[in-house]
């Protein structure tokens, strides 16, 4: 298996992970990765990530225009390579509809790194975009301002975006926005929650090398 087909392969089983964990239901969502340095795989449109295979996935260019596949590329494709083109270093980008998530967008409300080191440490604050037209340039256009400082954000109305520099860490931080999403639901409904200070934050900030070291295991 060529290093394209195991990509593929990926791509399909991140698919069906987001759709086994209720991320995304019927033909939601869209999942791309990066496999040259102006080109990337992207989902296809109309067609369920829990049911997604290889062969349907979409080569394009940073442009959108098609290099290999028989399937329109996803309806959200312009939002992909937007954040491609801003973000050289960014290798995948996963848009899904998470429920807990989803609400916070439709209630306009955004994660902040307040209550969790896990947050403050990998992922940072999780704005909230402007609403878009679903699969229109609205959405490209009110992504753009968050791209080059945050890794996740919330679609307004919408659902949630992640990106990162691979696929499965696109993955990752979607998977912390959905958990910090219902563990702070579980904190409003308590009445407040107790925030990490801004010099404990920092502290925190200060670590994360260290804790990218322990992720990464001994050598």
């Amino acid at each position: 298996m060529d290093s394209l087909d195991r990509i593929k392969e990926e791509i399909c089983l991140v698919g069906k992970l987001l759709y086994d964990r209720g991320y995304v239901v019927s033909n939601d969502g869209n999942i791309s990765v990066r496999v040259a340095e102006n080109e990337i795989l992207i989902t296809p449109s109309g067609v369920s990530k829990g049911r997604m295979t290889a062969d349907m996935l979409v080569h394009t260019d940073l442009e959108g225009n098609i290099l290999e596949g028989d399937r329109y590329p996803s309806s959200e494709s312009k939002m992909h390579l937007m954040v491609f083109r801003a973000r050289p270093d960014v290798m995948s980008v996963v848009h899904a509809h998470p429920p807990v998530s989803t609400a916070f967008a439709i209630a306009r409300r955004p994660l902040k790194e307040r209550y969790l080191a896990e947050m403050v440490v990998g992922l940072g604050d999780v704005p909230v975009t402007e609403f878009a037209m679903p699969s229109t340039d609205q959405v490209p256009d009110s992504v753009a301002p968050f791209v080059a400082d945050h890794s996740a954000i919330l679609l307004a109305n919408h659902g949630a975006l992640a990106w990162g520099p691979s696929l499965w860490s696109a993955f990752d931080r979607l998977e912390v926005v959905e958990q910090t999403a219902k563990v702070y639901l579980y904190v409003d409904r308590l009445g407040g929650g107790v925030e990490i200070s801004p010099e404990q934050a920092e502290t925190l900030r200060s670590m994360t090398g260290f804790y990218q070291k322990l992720a990464g295991g001994r050598q």
